[in-house]
């Protein structure tokens, strides 16, 4: 029994001397074999692989998701970026366009020392599409009276019917209610130029009593006569689209364009003598 037992001791004691000498090999640094490392890991190596694999793919994955994400977030300021610069080109277009009125507002106010210019908005308007009668913010506290000129930068627009304290009423050169002594810039033939019942649903007027062997033709210009003692002189009016001609002495007429656009009229001037 002692026997036994004691070969069961010297068996035990040997495996932990083995066991001890294996590991000091495995740590030992003269040593290039982890036994008890490869013992654990060459069975769990393809494990270890898939799991990597699956990691890989995972993080590829929300990378994608995170690509797109920013890609979207750079698009959308590429977008905002493009809309402030279409914005910026706007405001350059009517900045430049408000200068050019400017520049031919001052070259023609230089033609009238005698009077004060006064701008106006345009606030109110007649029903329809054309501006043949309108109202501006502009009144008798600005000293604005009746009969003063109106017109814009490019030529005449109208005269002023009645002014209260704060606002005037404009009848355009295309209503009916309105006449212009005018000429004929080529020839100097005196004309009236005046409101047309059909023509005003075209933006038109016309031109009557023109001599009969006046030099007319379409093209030609129309500017104020300076006779009559609302409108100064040599303010354009517009151009003659055509002539219609009739047997009677005086009987002939034409149709104006004029200069202004009554379709678009935002801003005015109004002329008041110092």
């Amino acid at each position: 029994m002692r026997r036994i037992l004691s070969n069961k001791i010297f068996i035990l004691v040997l495996v932990i001397i083995i066991l001890l000498t294996l590991v000091a090999l495995s740590h030992s640094e003269k040593s290039g074999i982890n036994i008890i490392g490869n013992i654990i890991s060459v069975p769990t190596a393809p494990l270890q692989k898939a799991f990597t694999f699956v990691d890989e793919k995972i993080g590829e994955f929300f990378g994608y998701f995170e690509d797109v994400k920013e890609t979207k977030k750079a698009n959308e300021e590429l977008l905002k970026r493009v809309n402030e610069l279409e914005r910026q080109l706007l405001d350059l277009d009517r900045l430049k366009k408000e200068n050019k009125e400017l520049r031919e507002a001052l070259n023609f106010k230089d033609q009238y020392d005698e009077y004060e210019f006064i701008g106006c908005s345009i606030i109110a308007k007649d029903p329809g599409n054309w501006f043949e009668v309108f109202t501006i913010n502009r009144g008798m506290k600005d000293n604005i009276t009746p009969d003063s000129p109106v017109i814009t930068a490019y030529g005449l627009v109208g005269r002023v019917s009645k002014t209260d304290l704060t606002t005037s009423r404009i009848i355009s050169i295309i209503d009916i209610d309105s006449t212009v002594s005018a000429r004929l810039s080529k020839s100097r033939d005196l004309i009236v130029v005046r409101g047309d019942v059909e023509l005003k649903g075209k933006g038109l007027c016309r031109a009557d009593y023109i001599p009969p062997n006046a030099d007319v033709m379409p093209g030609d210009t129309v500017e104020t006569s300076g006779i009559g003692g609302i409108y100064p002189k040599g303010i354009i009016i517009g151009k003659v689209v055509s002539v219609i001609s009739n047997e009677g002495q005086y009987d002939s007429y034409a149709v104006i364009e004029p200069v202004v656009d009554f379709k678009r009229l935002e801003e005015v001037i109004v002329l008041k003598k110092k």
